[in-house]
């Protein structure tokens, strides 16, 4: 248990900010599994028209540090490869 004031405050933040940080990992996870499912069925279409959302998604995400930039770009480049590679 927090002792002071400002350890009690810090502490109702941080319960706080790791639910929103949780709700970000979820955005995270589940535009990749739905962009990823996309390219498993062969969707190259709908693929397409969500690979600018993705990026936005990935990118916002990356930037309040939730996930790294590198490792963003790293997704952002390896879907983007998948896609273009369907047939």
């Amino acid at each position: 248990m927090p002792n002071t004031k400002s350890a009690i405050r810090r502490a109702r933040r941080v319960k706080l900010q790791t639910s929103v940080n949780r709700m970000r990992i979820s955005k995270y996870r589940s535009i990749i599994k739905l962009i990823n499912s996309l390219i498993d069925r062969k969707k190259k279409n709908e693929a397409k028209k969500l690979l600018p959302k993705f990026n936005s998604q990935i990118m916002k995400i990356a930037k309040t540090g939730v996930i790294k930039k590198k490792t963003a770009s790293r997704n952002i480049s390896r879907i983007s490869k998948k896609i273009y590679s369907l047939k």
